[in-house]
């Protein structure tokens, strides 16, 4: 028995030519028309898009890119898209890449993969992309030596400075300050601090953050536990609290923790505000779980992603200089904190 090849794969893309002999116009009035050029009329442009959506045609992105010398994309590198940072980062660069009418051409390295820059730019480059954002969720083994490729905006998702490219981040460190300040004016002086995992750079901003602000207010400081951003480690973590209490309130590095946390304690009666505070980090569960009542940090993760598109199209104009650009966060009290029972 013979096998007989679709059609499909014997047929020849439709070219601007085709359209012209359909449509009645030169091939010239086709590129006008597929460039969305002015210079033509309604009538016409109306016939030579019927002829396009009736045959198939589809512009070529090379030749305009040819043109114009842009690709109107911008690449994206992100590490574990599931992470709700991730996902809300996401969406703030995609919505203002339709704003700007930019494509966005992303590639995703799973959270157990190593990070190096060179050869995620090196990799970027031969994409049709004008600029590229890379998210730095952990430190970057060419961090230091890293230069971008030239003619190509880098920005980088972190809040280490670099001097080449434009760095982008909500405040992790300043996110700290807002919790111990809230906590100091409640009346708190014992406050444990809970800590993401030792490779994320969050939790590394984060700690540091609680330390210098418990430090400012002369506050003693207790070497953290670590978790691993999971709802069940702060549930262990909780458990080891739980048997010395010499605080009165605990900072937990995300909102999973913080619940996890919360529920090791009210496991034997301990009752959250009235014997002890807690406050997360992220308000990444507000839409998930029902009467939400934990005081937590908010960061704009909408704006992240929108300021790290706008940049990476405009760092490759003249002139440009890379600027290390940090959005603040907003304490969001909830009823988890009160003022410490004397």
């Amino acid at each position: 028995m013979t096998r007989s090849h679709s059609s499909s794969s014997n047929k020849r893309s439709v070219s601007m030519a085709d359209v012209a002999q359909v449509a009645g116009v030169s091939q010239q009035t086709v590129s006008r028309v597929a460039n969305g050029a002015q210079n033509v009329s309604k009538a016409t442009r109306e016939k030579v898009q019927a002829a396009m959506e009736s045959m198939g045609f589809r512009p070529s992105f090379a030749g305009r890119s040819l043109r114009s010398g842009l690709y109107q994309s911008v690449g994206l590198c992100l590490y574990d898209i599931r992470e709700f940072g991730n996902l809300a980062t996401l969406d703030g660069i995609v919505s203002a890449a339709r704003d700007h009418e930019y494509a966005i051409t992303m590639i995703e390295k799973g959270s157990g993969d190593g990070l190096c820059l060179q050869d995620i730019s090196h990799r970027m480059s031969n994409l049709p992309v004008d600029g590229m954002i890379i998210s730095m969720s952990l430190m970057a083994s060419d961090f230091e030596s890293f230069v971008p490729q030239p003619g190509l905006g880098t920005v980088l998702l972190t809040m280490h400075e670099h001097p080449y490219c434009t760095t982008v981040d909500s405040d992790q460190y300043g996110c700290s300050k807002l919790v111990i300040d809230h906590l100091f004016e409640l009346g708190h002086r014992k406050i444990r601090f809970v800590a993401g995992p030792s490779y994320s750079i969050d939790s590394q901003f984060r700690e540091k953050g609680w330390r210098d602000a418990m430090s400012e207010y002369g506050l003693e400081i207790v070497e953290p536990f670590a978790g691993d951003w999971t709802a069940n480690s702060g549930y262990e973590i909780g458990k080891k609290l739980r048997e010395n209490r010499d605080y009165t309130a605990v900072y937990v590095a995300n909102d999973q923790m913080a619940l996890g946390v919360i529920a090791a304690f009210e496991e034997v009666g301990l009752s959250v505000p009235d014997d002890v505070s807690v406050v997360g980090v992220d308000d990444s569960l507000e839409n998930y779980l029902p009467n939400f009542s934990l005081t937590t940090v908010r960061f704009n993760l909408l704006e992240r992603g929108r300021v790290a598109l706008e940049h990476a199209i405009r760092a490759s104009e003249p002139g440009y200089k890379p600027e290390a650009i940090r959005i603040a966060p907003k304490l969001i009290v909830r009823t988890t904190t009160a003022a410490p029972q004397k």
